[in-house]
């Protein structure tokens, strides 16, 4: 794709803010769009997020506005990278402004707070955009990195092949890679269940587990998302992807995750009240854990690392009693899907 098309990404968070320079880097009119006029003011002013990426200096072409009319008006293609809690107010905003062929995009990774059943980003794009091609962006991309141009690869996830191949031209580069799925459910669960278990992980480090300990965690955290996967209607073959195993490794495994944050400050013994007011950012695991934890009840999912971190958090349970229970529980099969059926 050789033209030059015009591209909205909606949210001024750090990851809104990567990937619109990546498209303005690439020549695209590319227009970022932020909830505050007086951030979106000093923003494009200095050419920098000072709030989320401080220190990088932003595409001179790249044009960072609160006008959201200005943003979509006369859009290809729009990326919407707003948290879940505010997702579908935004695509309300945005609906009557879109143009007729206009893709929209999600790259929130997590699901609709309680309200709306079990809904995903890319569910809300379906039922408030039901005449607009879809897809879900996805994968282990820390945006810090990605503003330093360190090679990274993501995953776009669509049933549609000309919304595929639009987001791979328009955000390709020498150092972003843009790997193509059909399975948007399971990209898009792979992209919110692991934020779990990065507040699992992170509790664990902070508790001094040990290497054999963490790579326990990891794998049982993968066959857990499999297993939830795939009784929610996704292939669990999607989950040894980026978007899958990739983002998993990635966000359980560096303090530069939101969640593993959160996770390493419960492990040290402070309030999560506290840990969430101090992060600044959204951290879109705790939520998830009380969705997934309902939909896993209901459905008579097996989740012991979910139901385990709900007990601490919300049931009073000790994480040392916890902890046990899950050593002498049911002894299970190690890689599920080698059994057949």
């Amino acid at each position: 794709m050789s033209e030059r098309l015009k591209v909205a990404v909606l949210g001024g968070g750090s990851f809104g803010t990567a990937i619109a320079n990546i498209i303005a880097c690439n020549s695209h009119h590319t227009y970022l769009w932020m909830r505050s006029e007086e951030q979106a003011r000093q923003c494009q002013a200095e050419h920098q997020n000072t709030r989320y990426l401080p220190g990088y200096q932003l595409h001179e072409q790249l044009v960072i506005t609160a006008d959201l009319a200005q943003t979509i008006t006369g859009a290809n293609l729009v990326f919407v990278s707003i948290p879940s809690h505010s997702f579908r107010a935004v695509v309300r905003q945005i609906k009557p402004l879109l143009g007729a062929d206009t893709m929209v995009v999600s790259t929130a990774k997590g699901i609709e707070p309680e309200g709306h059943g079990f809904t995903l980003m890319s569910q809300i794009l379906e039922q408030e955009l039901p005449d607009h091609k879809i897809g879900v962006l996805s994968g282990p991309n820390f945006a810090k990195e990605i503003v330093q141009q360190q090679q990274t690869g993501t995953v776009i996830a669509s049933e549609s092949d000309v919304v595929i191949n639009c987001v791979q031209q328009t955000l390709k580069s020498r150092s972003f890679r843009v790997y193509a799925n059909h399975d948007r459910y399971g990209v898009e669960l792979g992209g919110a269940l692991k934020n779990i278990y990065a507040i699992i992980c992170g509790m664990a480090a902070a508790l001094g587990a040990g290497h054999n300990t963490q790579a326990m965690l990891l794998t049982r955290s993968l066959a857990e998302m499999g297993r939830f996967a795939q009784v929610m209607g996704a292939n669990p073959m999607t989950f040894l992807g980026l978007a899958g195993v990739g983002d998993l490794i990635l966000t359980c495994t560096s303090d530069l995750s939101r969640n593993y944050r959160v996770g390493f400050a419960l492990g040290q013994g402070k309030p999560l009240d506290e840990i969430v007011a101090s992060l600044g950012q959204v951290a879109e695991g705790v939520n998830t854990l009380h969705q997934v934890k309902h939909k896993a009840d209901e459905l008579g999912v097996y989740m012991p690392l979910v139901s385990g971190l709900h007990a601490v958090l919300f049931e009073g349970k000790a994480i040392a009693e916890v902890a046990h229970g899950l050593m002498v529980g049911e002894q299970a099969d190690d890689v599920e899907y080698l059994r057949g059926n």
